[in-house]
């Protein structure tokens, strides 16, 4: 355990270093949050009654989901994971007194979560102190605010686990840029990160509720904005837990397999 602490530790401090992209996701993250809420207010305004969200749970869904962009986005990943496979330098990662699996696990979740401390902090300062209805409210209460807390932490393992999955399946393709590109597109969808999930019909919300995807940032966001009860909130959190469980089990079982079956070529 120690190693893949050390690993996450020398992640995270190499990951706090970079100040000045943090402060570039900051300013974009900030633009980006405005833009949709102005969007959705607009929609809103047309027509309150229609959605079934009201305006402030919408903003905190948006502000919370700028805020920890870092901690759910698929397409964030660790660029020096697929150019080691692809480049046959996993064979000195192979030779290591470690399994490959939880060191890279070790790594991206450092790695997420330097990114989030640096950008989260101002985000959030920034939004509570927003004008009504634009700014982000306090959540319902202190058992909210624990089971927010909780399902944050189980979307990062869950998005972190689903990431390792497709570091694992690079070992099975030629280049994995195209798996990259499907699995982000399909997560940023059934996520809710471009539309969330209460908007879309009951029957679609159900099947779309059900997937690994939105136990990532769905959940999270949902349980703070007050759109889902305490007994809906227990119940998502047990189906993170159980998404989470999945996914760790069939990427170790792939990267047992790729581990002895990988063939690398040249001197």
């Amino acid at each position: 355990m120690k190693k893949y602490l050390s690993f996450f530790r020398l992640r995270f401090t190499m990951g706090l270093q970079y100040r000045a992209a943090a402060l570039a996701g900051i300013a974009t993250q900030f633009f980006w949050g405005f833009m949709e809420i102005m969007v959705f207010r607009a929609f809103y305004r047309a027509d309150p009654a229609a959605f079934p969200l009201p305006f402030p749970a919408m903003a905190d869904y948006i502000w919370l989901q700028q805020a920890f962009l870092a901690l759910f986005a698929t397409w964030i990943m660790d660029q020096d994971v697929f150019d080691t496979i692809l480049s046959g330098n996993v064979a000195y990662e192979l030779c290591r007194p470690l399994h490959v699996y939880d060191m890279w696990l070790a790594r991206t979740s450092a790695n997420r979560i330097s990114r989030a401390v640096l950008r989260c902090f101002p985000i959030l300062f920034v939004a509570v102190f927003l004008p009504e209805p634009y700014c982000l409210h306090a959540p319902a209460s202190v058992f909210t605010f624990v089971l927010f807390l909780i399902s944050l932490l189980l979307g990062l393992a869950v998005t972190v686990s689903f990431c390792m999955l497709i570091y694992v399946l690079a070992f099975f393709t030629i280049s994995p840029q195209g798996l990259r590109i499907f699995c982000t597109s399909a997560v940023e969808f059934f996520a809710g990160a471009i539309i969330p999930l209460p908007f879309f019909p009951p029957k679609i919300q159900f099947v779309m509720e059900l997937l690994p995807f939105a136990a990532m940032q769905n959940v999270p966001l949902r349980v703070y904005s007050g759109s889902m009860a305490s007994h809906e909130a227990i119940r998502a959190i047990l189906l993170q837990v159980v998404w989470l469980v999945i996914l760790i089990a069939i990427g170790r079982l792939l990267s047992f397999v790729a581990e002895r079956r990988t063939v690398i070529q040249g001197g």
